[in-house]
This record gives C-alpha cells, structure tokens and sequence, in this order.
C-alpha cells in the first residue's frame, strides 16, 4: 500500500469516527426510529404526543426491572426503556425515570413489593439444569404527590397504553360520567370489573336509575344499556328519546335471545328496546347468530368406562374477525360475541348506520326456541349466509332534531365478567376494548383508542388463509438458506475480483 493509499485510509476512518460522534451527538436532542412494523407499534400516538406536551409538572418514573433475565424476557425491559428515552424526548425532559433492580438486596426488592409491584416466578436454565427465579418488571409514575402503578408488564402487550394512560390516570382532573342503566336486570358495574377499571382512567363509572320521577342526571354524556331482562317501561323509553334530543349519546348491548346451556334451550327476550330501535330504522333479528368461526365449550363425554370433558367448537358463541375501519373496532382482532343477534338498517337519510362488525363467511341463523346440541356434526350446509352485521355505529337525528349517536350491539354479555350472580371469569381484552371504544367513541375522546389496541392480542396461524399459511412457511423455510447463498456469492465474486486485481502488473 502507497503512503498515498494510507492517508486516504486514514482519513477514511476519521471521518467515520468523526460523522459516528457527530450523530449522536445529534441524537440527544433529535430522536429518530424507523418504524416498519404492519401496525406502526414503536411510533408513538398522536394522544400520546399531545399528552406529554401538556405536562406542566415533571413525571417521575422508577422502573423495577430485574436484570440478568433470559432473552426473551429481558428484552420487554430494553423495549420499556427505549420508550422511556422517547416519552423524555417529547415531553422536552418534563418526564424523568431511572432504573432498579430489586433482586440487588431485600430491602430494594420489599420497597418494590410494598409500592405495589407484583413479582413473577419465571423459568431461568443454568449449565442444563432448569430453575425458577424470582423476576420484577413494573413501574411507579408519580406526579407530586400523586403516583399510579403498572403492576406488571407482560411482555408483548401494548406499553405504550400502560404508560400513557398512568400518565393521563395523574393528569386529568374533571372526569365526565359514564351511565350504567339498572333497574331491569342489567349488570352492575362491578358485574363488569375489566370495562369499568378501562373506563376509571378518563370517566366516572357509575350505575343509573330512571323512574317516573326523576330522569337521566344531566352529568351523564353517554349512556350504557347492557344486557336488560325485563321489560323497560314506555315512560322510560320516552325518557332516552329525551336523553338523545338534547345531544345524549347511547351503547346498546343487547340480548335479544339468550341461551342457557344448563337446559340446552334458548329463547327469545322482550326488552321494549327491539321495537324502539325498529321506530329509528334499527332492525336486531330475534334469532340466534351460527358462525363456522366460533370458540369451544366443555361437555363431559363416555370413553369406555370413564367420563372425561372435552372441549367442543359450539357455533353458537361467533368469534369474530371481520371489522370495519372504524374508530370502535379500530385494531381489534378477535371478539366472542356468545348467543348474538343480527341487525339491519331500514331507516332514512337523517341518519347513518356504519356497520363495524361481521360474522365470517360461512355463518347462518337459527330461530327461537332453539334446543341445543353440543354433539351435533355441523356441515357447510348449515352456514349459508355470509357477513352478517352484529355491530353498527349509527349517527344523526335520532330523537328530534338535534345530532347524536349511538353503537348497537347485538350482544349484551360479552363484556360482562358476572352474570346472574355467579362467579367471575375473565373476558378477553378484545371483547372489553370494544365495550370501552364505543365510550370513547360516543363521548369524543378517542384519543386512547389506538393505544388500546395496539398490542397484538391473538393472530393464530390456523386462523389465517391457505394461501398466506404457505407463504409464510415457504418463507420461514426459505428465506434463510437463500441470504446465507447470497452472502456467499457475494463473498466468492468479491475474492475472485481481489485475484484478478492481484494479477494486475499496476497493482503494488
């Protein structure tokens, strides 16, 4: 090599240096991140954005993370952390954190048990021998006196709804309130745990009761109706017609029939909401909605001299994957819509009516009464119909002349963790993020709906479609040996091109 050849190196490799140093030097104050994935899940939200721009008290967060953890878990804590950097950035340094480790001594790891961070037991393997350690990942936001804690942050769930909705749980100071209507067998709202912990960030969740004496409190913007078993009186009906005259907005979940799989039977509900709902062009079928996509119930079954239980695909509880582009469905996956109903639209252009939700393309209906058969075989005969609607958003003049809104569901129970007094079971996030967008929605505060629902929360591959399950296997497969064959006729065509240069008689 020339000294000439050797300066030019050299001046090569300072000028990298020079330009690396440069650009994070840069990076502090401009943070920039490529975000490729299919739902944008490292960009950060426009409510985020707007949130941590109008901090006027600096947010402190203290992250107990444990350290040393196997990769797969370990990296929620870098995940965490490069959203931290972020929120710091666009808060313009009004939000501050740190790092902990608990696992360091007793006294770290009890003040992060006492602050409400929840330890999991997690399995760590060491020289092939398998074991179980003790592992923190949760933070504290506080804001003056005031703090709010995640628990626990499950790897691959939506961070960025956590942390904001802390955030927004610490700021915001004059809640609007959410209606729970009761009185005719509705649900209360500790009936519902998981919507009304959603709905305690931005709103006041509380159970109403109408009577002929007194109406709908004027607080309440939106009102729910979930799930009512008696009748509701024409003067009470009268009285949400008045509600959405003056601007009132309504979600609708309704059991127009319900099922009871301990007696195999199901029948038809009379509410008085179906035919108010006929007056406004909003037609629910007194049918039962049959889907080929649909989620299991146990049932005991005779093998031989034992009695074992078994899970059974049970048509009668649609899971749902067709959604509209829509604000209350936007980045739902998969909802179970149990013992649903159908609708239609046969109003005028005073309103519109957005459907928001669909059946599969193999779906049907049954008419009440209808006797249950859990062992029946179910053949494609049985699911002609295709896209049937069970969810619309419906706006406009709906009583008098004055704009409103409502969502109408043609389920009443899918977010409801109690039902007739029993014990509660869990619903999936799906199934509470729809219930709580259609809040949002009708209240206009969408502005956490994107977040919500920007976790992944269930994709499976046998869901997806022949083709796209081929593709993905063949690439999985393929695409591997293919860039190792690149890279090495890459490398090969690059040797081969250094010989040839090498054979050169101007070559030194």
């Amino acid at each position: 090599m020339t000294m000439r050849t050797k300066r030019a190196y050299y001046i090569s490799v300072a000028l990298f240096i020079g330009i690396l140093l440069l650009v994070n030097f840069i990076s502090k104050d401009f943070f920039v991140r490529f975000d490729l994935t299919e739902n944008q899940q490292f960009t950060l939200s426009d409510a985020t954005k707007n949130i941590l721009k109008d901090l006027h008290e600096p947010v402190t967060v203290k992250a107990y993370f444990s350290e040393d953890l196997p990769p797969n878990v370990a990296k929620t804590r870098q995940d965490f952390k490069d959203l931290l950097v972020e929120y710091s950035n666009r808060s313009d340094g009004n939000l501050v954190y740190e790092f902990v480790n608990p696992n360091e001594s007793p006294q770290v790891e009890q003040e992060a048990t006492q602050s409400g961070i929840s330890p999991v037991m997690i399995n760590v393997r060491e020289k092939d021998q398998v074991k179980q350690q003790k592992a923190f990942m949760g933070a504290i936001i506080q804001m003056g006196e005031e703090e709010d804690v995640i628990p626990f942050m499950q790897p691959g769930e939506a961070m960025e709804y956590a942390l904001t909705t802390s955030i927004k749980k610490l700021t915001v100071t004059d809640k609007p309130t959410v209606g729970l209507l009761q009185g005719h067998g509705e649900p209360s709202t500790y009936d519902m745990q998981q919507v009304a912990q959603s709905l305690s960030i931005l709103y006041n969740f509380k159970g109403i009761t109408i009577t002929d004496s007194t109406g709908i409190p004027a607080d309440v913007k939106t009102l729910a109706i979930v799930a009512p078993k008696d009748t509701i009186p024409p003067a009470q009906l009268r009285e949400l017609d008045d509600f959405l005259s003056k601007g009132g907005r309504l979600l609708l979940a309704l059991n127009n029939v319900n099922g009871d799989l301990q007696r195999a039977y199901g029948s038809a509900v009379h509410t008085g909401l179906t035919p108010w709902l006929q007056r406004k062009g909003i037609n629910i079928e007194n049918k039962f909605l049959i889907d080929a996509k649909c989620a299991s119930v146990t049932v005991q079954q005779q093998q031989g001299q034992f009695r074992v239980q078994s899970q059974i695909q049970f048509p009668y509880l649609p899971l749902l994957n067709n959604f509209a582009d829509h604000p209350v469905t936007k980045g739902l996956e998969s909802v179970i819509l149990p013992f649903a109903s159908p609708m239609s639209y046969s109003g005028d252009t005073t309103k519109t009516f957005v459907p928001i939700a669909f059946s599969s393309d193999q779906s049907g209906t049954a008419t009440v009464p209808v006797y249950f058969d859990v062992q029946k075989r179910w053949t494609e005969a049985d699911f002609p119909l295709s896209k049937q609607v069970v969810a619309a958003a419906v706006e406009g003049k709906l009583s008098g002349g004055t704009f409103s809104k409502m969502v109408v569901i043609g389920d009443g129970d899918f977010a409801v963790n109690a039902k007739d007094g029993g014990q509660a079971q869990n619903v999936q996030p799906d199934n509470v993020s729809l219930f709580v967008n259609g809040i949002d929605w009708l209240s206009d505060d969408t502005g956490l709906i994107d977040l919500r629902t920007k976790g992944v929360t269930s994709r499976p591959l046998d869901q997806l479609e022949e083709g796209t399950q081929a593709t993905l296997k063949w690439l999985n497969f393929g695409l591997p040996i293919i860039l190792v064959m690149l890279y090495g006729l890459i490398r090969s065509q690059m040797r081969r091109l250094k010989r040839i240069k090498r054979m050169e008689e101007s070559y030194a």
